[in-house]
């Protein structure tokens, strides 16, 4: 990283005009608007500036500040668009986005981020070499910190691929013809997650930054630890309990079903060491849904939050999340969006107080007939509360207003005795012209849902989770400044529940996982060491986590995902369901006026999730391949 300025070519005639008066190092003169390594590497604000910059470029998935750039170098496939792609949320935006997914491609998940990792060595070298004028301990926080996001990217990487070459040294041409000294082989998958692990240990007592939330400090590379564990030892469990036993011959994929339980120990292990920090689980509002919704926003007094990419509109950086996915009916920019609408799949994956499955009960015993509720909100009441601060269901409330979510009326007939159903634009009347016998009440709502109507719920519900509920937040001249959460504390619980439960450590898996069903109104002990099993844990993910880019990582690292989502339309995990609130208009009947609900397969989630067995693992592609010949291709290359 070489920035001195050493020659300078110029024209003869105006080397002829040069006085006297002129300094003999003109041409040596160090520049000014150029950073040299000595500056850069004893400037303490400079380097902070340059980490700065690395964690903007970690590698990332869904997320809710990026969109898909095939522009960008490396090209960045997905963002929250993405919210769409698995079974948490269909596309209701303009086109049809993710619901066109027929399967997933072989190269979905790439992202081969050797730029940054050749940024980070680079820097490690400039501290070593120049920072003459820091503090040992500034030295080695510093390098502490550089280190422990090469070991986060080297983790994703991992996720993707498996074992990738493992770069932690410049590597420097010396422009003789022969590039073999650049070429690395790729490590096995073993060797990725040992060094993730052993980088982790070896920095996290001078990694500083305690009671940040924004920069990694010593709990932020366990809770990384935590999880990187927790991936290697569900790999080496069930690849080939799966029967897949997906594997190259040199190790590069595939991990020993005997190191699992190792694996599953470390991440025990760092998970106590992030619980027994300085974190808990955010209880500031006695409301349980809204408390956690602001679980995931609240940036002050939130002792849950271990690491999050933060955003400041004091500053001027800002997202158009919001933006873009605002309840139509409540939005504040008439150029807003209404894109990725939550499906009843995950709707219907948070349980009821009470213990009972989460699906919803709108048809009587029989199935002859609805259930009749008061309320638009009927369906859900006594459900996890944190289906409330995720989802925005029928009968809620955002930002103060109702956002009203009725497809439309059930009209009763009663010459065939049955019900008509009727449907209008938004916010439109059952009367009028259109309907003169109606009774001049709500038709369709201003939210809709609408089956096919862009820019409106296709699926009965709205985002909630990262929704800016601040004034102007949904318009172009405010946007959002949500951060993205990369680590709380739910998580590492979850972690360690799941990894004590695969240690035959029940009892203690049950005090984790409780700890977090009780936050969301469950009773003291819901889950016992008879009821706790690893399917329950996985749901417990599904509707803590959601939204927040673990689901496809997930079912991968379970080696479920070609179970969940095979691409058979009479799965009713791979396809899309809605639901539709209808109001009953019966005259001098004792049901009218109250509310009906129908499940319905989206009409425009149009085709099953189809995942597939080379999608466990990221195909390399030639460009890298050609590049350097030592890097063996993936199974199903």
């Amino acid at each position: 990283m070489k920035y001195t300025l050493k020659t300078l070519a110029l024209g003869a005639g105006l080397l002829l005009g040069l006085t006297t008066s002129c300094q003999k190092d003109f041409l040596e003169r160090t520049p000014p608007n150029i950073i040299l390594d000595a500056q850069l590497w004893n400037d303490p604000g400079l380097i902070t500036g340059l980490l700065a910059n690395y964690y903007d470029r970690i590698p990332t998935h869904t997320t809710t500040y990026l969109g898909a750039d095939f522009n960008a170098n490396p090209r960045r496939r997905t963002g929250w668009p993405d919210f769409a792609a698995y079974d948490e949320a269909m596309w209701s935006g303009n086109g049809n986005g993710p619901n066109d997914l027929f399967s997933f491609d072989a190269f979905r998940w790439e992202n081969w981020n050797y730029g940054l990792i050749r940024d980070i060595n680079l820097a490690l070298e400039g501290l070593d070499q120049y920072s003459n004028a820091l503090t040992s301990a500034q030295k080695e926080q510093f390098k502490a910190e550089f280190r422990f996001l090469r070991a986060y990217t080297y983790f994703e990487l991992g996720k993707r691929y498996g074992g990738v070459p493992l770069v932690t040294s410049q590597l420097v041409y010396n422009f003789n013809g022969d590039t073999t000294p650049l070429q690395v082989a790729r490590s096995k998958e073993t060797e990725l997650y040992d060094f993730v692990a052993s980088e982790l240990d070896a920095i996290k007592g001078t990694l500083g930054n305690a009671g940040s939330a924004t920069r990694a400090n010593r709990y932020t590379a366990m809770a990384l630890k935590c999880r990187a564990m927790l991936y290697a030892a569900s790999i080496a469990k069930y690849n080939a309990q799966s029967g897949l036993n997906i594997q190259t011959s040199g190790g590069e994929v595939g991990i020993p079903a005997n190191l699992a339980n190792a694996y599953y120990q470390k991440s025990l292990d760092a998970a106590k060491e992030v619980l027994a920090g300085p974190y808990s689980l955010y209880r500031a509002n006695p409301n349980l849904g809204e408390n956690f919704y602001e679980a995931l926003t609240k940036k002050t007094a939130n002792a849950e939050i271990i690491w999050a990419k933060d955003f400041l509109t004091a500053k001027d950086y800002r997202h158009f999340f919001s933006y873009d996915n605002i309840a139509r009916g409540i939005r504040e920019d008439n150029l807003g969006s209404s894109a990725i609408s939550p499906i009843l799949n995950l709707v219907e994956a948070y349980e009821y107080l009470n213990g009972a499955s989460g699906e919803l009960n709108i048809r009587n015993a029989a199935g002859t007939d609805f259930i009749y509720y008061d309320n638009l909100s009927g369906p859900f009441a006594n459900k996890d509360a944190r289906l409330y601060g995720t989802i925005i269901y029928p009968g809620s409330t955002f930002k103060g207003q109702e956002v009203q979510l009725q497809a439309g009326v059930k009209v009763w007939n009663a010459t065939s005795n049955s019900y008509q159903t009727f449907e209008g634009g938004l916010a439109s009347v059952y009367g009028g012209a259109a309907f003169p016998t109606g009774d001049g009440k709500l038709l369709t709502g201003s939210s809709g849902p609408q089956a096919n109507q862009p820019e409106v719920s296709n699926s009965g519900f709205y985002l909630r989770k990262f929704i800016d509920s601040g004034a102007g937040t949904s318009s172009r001249g405010i946007r959002s400044d949500v951060w993205w959460v990369h680590f709380r504390l739910a998580e590492v619980l979850l972690n360690a529940s799941e990894a004590a439960l695969e240690l035959g450590n029940t009892a203690e898996a049950v005090t984790y996982v409780n700890r977090v069903r009780e936050r969301a109104g469950f009773p003291a002990n819901s889950l016992t060491t008879s009821t706790l099993t690893l399917a329950r844990l996985q749901n417990e993910r599904r509707v803590e986590l959601a939204f927040e880019d673990h689901r496809v990582w997930d079912l991968k690292r379970w080696r479920i995902a070609h179970q969940v989502w095979n691409g058979n339309a009479n799965n009713p995990n791979a396809v899309a369901y809605v639901l539709f609130p209808y109001r009953v208009v019966r005259p001098g009947d004792p049901r009218d006026g109250k509310y009906v609900f129908e499940k319905r397969v989206s009409p425009r989630y149009r085709t099953p999730r189809n995942f597939q067995p080379f999608n466990y693992y990221t195909f390399i592609g030639n460009g890298i391949l050609n590049n350097n010949p030592k890097v063996v291709r993936n199974p199903f290359e």
